[in-house]
């Protein structure tokens, strides 16, 4: 609840302020909506800048939170700030800002805090409202960037970021510096795709240095603390070559390294054999590999071995590749006498793969897919995304990826959304898998730049994106929102006939 006290002029209240004096409907009002701010006034004429800042919030995350005023000053208003125990005209409670959900208080005074905020009410406030990135220039417009670089004379280190997914800050400077500006950027949204491809901008955080508004080099492969940016910011320097890296049949690991010409032979030598399919840029590889000679190490080298350990390259041993049908890495199979058994993608740890050794056994059936199980939520594909949509007045479609770590904390979330409105036969919980068939055009169509996306539709028509919490109140409250606006409009139509 947002409890402020003002005595400035009079100003016309937005359509989307609910203007609330009665206690039923005030209870009312939180019971039908779940991300809500209240401003209460000590009189009708007090408050002016607030319903002015906070008219321009209602309108910007209209669909996902509501912003309701309650005049104190008014008799049925007096009673109701007494019921809930407000009084704006008080010393003590000064100006604050408390949340239904949360019951948090803030002292947000600017539109794009609290639009962030209402957005997402559990998540972290913005980059430039923490106070160790006060030696930080936040600049919003591409604009200000070029203006930036004009006219600073001191070099220009600026990192070019998207919102982070976990509570913590993308990066924190805590030392200022004359001699240079640091500064951050939000390039995420696609109004910037021009910019990110003229500075070579291919992941986040991507820094860039500038000397008299030119760009000289990018900070590469250095450390990442504040104290390994300011260090080199006192002599900047290219990107540091990386490193070449040893392929890993040329190092001394105790697994066998076959090739296309050796895959057939060694396994009629081995009667019982794993072997790895893997490509040297794979992340999951490299982290599995260190595990893999670890367990090599004892099976390879054991007189009494169950079996041996081996690896190929998929990338350069393509002929092996495409003959087990290899499209993912790293995938590993077992070989019983030149057979191909079984494949186990559950084999990672150096422990599984030795107890699987001595007791090979089929692999665990693979997980259900989301789709496969039974749900409330719709899935849809490119073939009827259209058609299904158009029937329901709103739709709430989560674009997502199975392998996806975001999308799968956020899938039970959103099947409990959707069971609780499935007897409503106007709102639709749906999802597309992106990775699959001609899905990946339709997502692109619709904008998806990451997963999981959440977009708003309205009879087929896209409404706005959802960046709300990814939790059920989230997606409940986002719906409850919706359907509390829909009958305040059929109860309004019903007065004015």
């Amino acid at each position: 609840m947002l409890m402020l006290s003002s005595s400035l002029a009079a100003v016309k209240v937005s359509p989307l302020i609910d203007k609330v004096s009665d206690h039923k409907d005030f209870k009312k009002l939180l019971r039908t909506r779940t991300n809500v701010l209240v401003l209460y006034t000590k009189t009708a004429t007090s408050g002016d800048s607030y319903l002015k800042l906070l008219s321009d919030v209602a309108q910007t995350v209209k669909g996902q939170g509501t912003i309701a005023w309650v005049n104190c000053g008014d008799s049925e208003g007096r009673k109701l700030c007494k019921k809930v125990k407000v009084d704006p005209s008080s010393k003590r409670e000064g100006p604050s800002l408390r949340h239904i959900l949360t019951f948090c208080c803030f002292c947000f005074s600017v539109l794009q805090s609290m639009v962030a905020f209402l957005k997402d009410p559990s998540g972290p406030p913005l980059w430039e409202e923490n106070p160790e990135a006060k030696d930080v220039v936040h600049v919003e417009t591409e604009k200000d960037f070029r203006k930036l670089l004009k006219k600073e004379e001191r070099p220009v280190l600026i990192m070019f970021y998207a919102p982070c997914e976990s509570p913590l800050y993308c990066w924190t400077f805590t030392f200022p510096d004359v001699h240079f500006v640091l500064a951050g950027m939000n390039v995420h949204p696609a109004e910037f795709d021009g910019l990110k491809q003229e500075y070579n901008v291919k992941g986040y955080p991507t820094f860039c240095y500038f000397e008299k508004g030119k760009f000289l080099h990018h900070y590469e492969n250095y450390g990442a603390t504040p104290k390994d940016i300011a260090d080199w910011l006192k002599n900047p320097r290219p990107p540091q070559p990386k490193t070449p890296e040893v392929p890993w049949s040329e190092t001394d690991s105790p697994v066998f390294h076959l090739t296309d010409e050796s895959f057939d032979s060694f396994l009629e030598e081995h009667p019982a054999a794993l072997v790895m399919f893997y490509a040297p840029w794979c992340g999951h590889c490299k982290k599995m590999k260190p595990e893999y000679d670890d367990a090599a190490e004892v099976l390879n080298k054991a007189t009494d071995s169950p079996g041996v350990l081996a690896a190929v390259d998929a990338t350069v041993h393509k002929a092996v590749g495409d003959r087990f049908k290899i499209s993912g890495f790293p995938t590993v199979k077992y070989f019983e006498k030149g057979e191909e058994k079984y494949t186990l993608p559950h084999l990672r740890s150096k422990d599984k793969i030795i107890e699987f050794m001595h007791n090979p056994q089929a692999p665990p059936p693979p997980e259900q897919s989301w789709e496969d199980r039974p749900s409330s939520v719709s899935h849809l594909g490119s073939e009827d995304f259209r058609e299904a949509l158009k029937k329901k007045k709103h739709a709430l479609v989560m674009f997502y990826a199975p392998w996806c770590p975001h999308c799968k904390n956020a899938v039970p979330h959103f099947t409990t959304a959707a069971e609780l409105f499935k007897e409503d036969r106007k709102i639709v919980y749906a999802a597309v898998d992106c990775t699959k068939g001609l899905n990946h055009d339709l997502c692109k169509q619709e904008g998806v730049e990451g997963y999981p996306t959440f977009n708003h539709y309205n009879y087929g028509k896209f409404v706005e994106k959802y960046n709300g919490d990814r939790g059920e109140a989230g997606f409940i409250g986002f719906m409850r929102n919706l359907r509390g606006r829909d009958q305040e409009k059929v109860v309004k139509r019903k007065e004015e006939l």
